[in-house]
């Protein structure tokens, strides 16, 4: 944010201003006191096992200038008192985006049961290279991450991007009022978190929340009947996005044609739209399911105003940007290690493992090392039973299961010529996996965050994280 008086954001958030009321607070606000600059705003959220009140000394320290805090802390700082610091935060996020907006900022919301944080950081990117854009690092998606990264918004700043996750109805409109989106895009509706929602209709119920705050424009994914069928109600006008051939709706209308697969699982299409204009993508990210991501930015960038031209050769140049989601690194005797392991949901399995198996290599294996995909209810066995008869399917030599439900997906394999093999943890998973691959091998790592699979991914590649 730009640099404001304590008193200011006092007033912004409703607190009791202890302490200096003119001094100079900004431009960080961060969580962590450690994060703390010169002038930083601290804010002291209390958590399940740490409270940040205890640490607004050591952001003092470190430099910052007010803490939001809910009671007077032993501090040498400027405190402001709320009832609740979140919701605090929330406040002057709200505020900071809604000035900007006044002053030609445009806001895009992003929300999806898969690829969201990808097709994120490839919008982010493509609107990066024509004016200053501030996105969410990595899945900042909820109550906390929204209003964070709001609030690195700036007089200089032309574009947001904000990631928008929901854990149930109502919650992704709360976000929206934090950060009310001039376009909002729809990527997908999938069975991710479906334990906690209940059925897809909740989750599309959920994500459409977001089209419904949507400002200017509603982006969504033709191809998607749950995304398809938000359209109707929708305030703003409406871009649709589809694979393979136009979209049946839109006043905009935007399809990526003749895909095909490069090196490395990197893929090159034409970006078409509406308009008659056309231009060639070459990705330089990994797998088939980032043509989908890349035209959904695409869209959403064009509904911002771009030219296909600037979007199509800024999509060209775009890399991953959040670690642990197919990042795809070499070792030095050429082993390709695919870790895709910050989150896991049968659709995102799906299109890994298919990565995985495009980057197969003349005379080389590929080894799936899997894990729970958690937050999937009553059906979790199941799915995890047809993802294991996927990966067969697919072609998977090895699959080395770990987690709860690693009998399941072993169960998915049987009869087939997948071998499969139990192990009961991380080390295990990364021991037997470093006996299996060979240099001309490609192994994937995927699993829901809680398994923290990505030690596997750092073993083989000789990195200690």
């Amino acid at each position: 944010m730009d640099s404001r008086k304590a008193v200011w954001i006092a007033d912004t958030v409703g607190g009791e201003l202890l302490g200096d009321s003119r001094v100079s607070v900004g431009p960080d606000v961060v969580i962590d006191s450690r994060q703390a600059k010169s002038g930083a705003l601290f804010a002291a959220i209390a958590g399940e096992r740490v409270d940040g009140h205890s640490y607004v000394q050591m952001a003092a320290s470190c430099g910052a200038s007010a803490a939001l805090v809910t009671r007077r802390v032993d501090a040498n700082v400027t405190q402001i008192i709320v009832p609740d610091v979140v919701g605090a935060l929330s406040k002057l996020a709200g505020r900071i985006v809604r000035d900007a907006q006044q002053s030609g900022l445009l806001a895009i919301g992003v929300t999806g049961s898969t690829g969201k944080t990808s097709t994120k950081d490839l919008l982010a990117q493509v609107l990066g290279g024509v004016g200053e854009t501030v996105a969410s690092k990595g899945s900042q998606n909820n109550e906390i991450g929204v209003p964070l990264t709001a609030a690195r918004v700036d007089s200089s700043t032309r574009f947001l991007v904000s990631e928008m996750g929901s854990r149930g109805v109502g919650h992704i409109s709360q976000l929206a009022q934090i950060v009310p989106p001039d376009i909002s895009l729809v990527v997908n509706v999938g069975v991710a978190h479906v334990g906690e929602f209940g059925s897809r209709d909740v989750i599309a119920q959920a994500k459409g929340e977001l089209v419904q705050a949507a400002r200017s424009w509603a982006v969504l994914n033709a191809q998607d009947e749950l995304v398809a069928q938000m359209r109707p109600p929708a305030p703003a006008q409406i871009a649709g996005f589809a694979l393979g051939a136009e979209p049946g709706f839109g006043d905009l209308r935007v399809w990526a044609t003749d895909i095909q697969a490069r090196e490395l699982e990197q893929y090159s299409f034409f970006l078409k739209t509406s308009t008659g204009a056309r231009e060639r993508v070459q990705l330089q990210v990994t797998g088939a399911h980032q043509v989908s991501n890349a035209t959904a930015a695409a869209a959403a960038a064009l509904c911002a105003g771009l030219e296909l031209d600037q979007v199509a050769a800024a999509l060209s140049q775009a890399k991953i940007q959040s670690p642990l989601r197919m990042q795809l690194e070499i070792r030095a005797d050429g082993l390709l290690v695919l870790n895709d392991s910050y989150n896991a949901n049968p659709d995102s399995m799906r299109a890994a493992l298919a990565a995985a198996v495009g980057l197969r290599r003349a005379g080389g294996k590929v080894i799936a090392v899997l894990g729970d995909m958690l937050e999937l209810g009553g059906e979790a066995a199941g799915l995890h039973t047809e993802l294991g008869a996927q990966a067969a399917h697919l072609g998977i030599d090895h699959l080395i299961a770990v987690g709860e439900f690693g009998s399941a997906l072993a169960a998915g394999v049987a009869g087939s010529a997948t071998k499969a093999l139990l192990v009961a943890d991380v080390e295990e998973a990364t021991k037997v996996t470093r006996s299996l691959a060979t240099p001309s091998d490609v192994v994937l790592v995927k699993a829901s965050r809680g398994l923290a699979l990505e030690r596997v991914a750092s073993g083989l590649i000789g990195r200690e994280d």
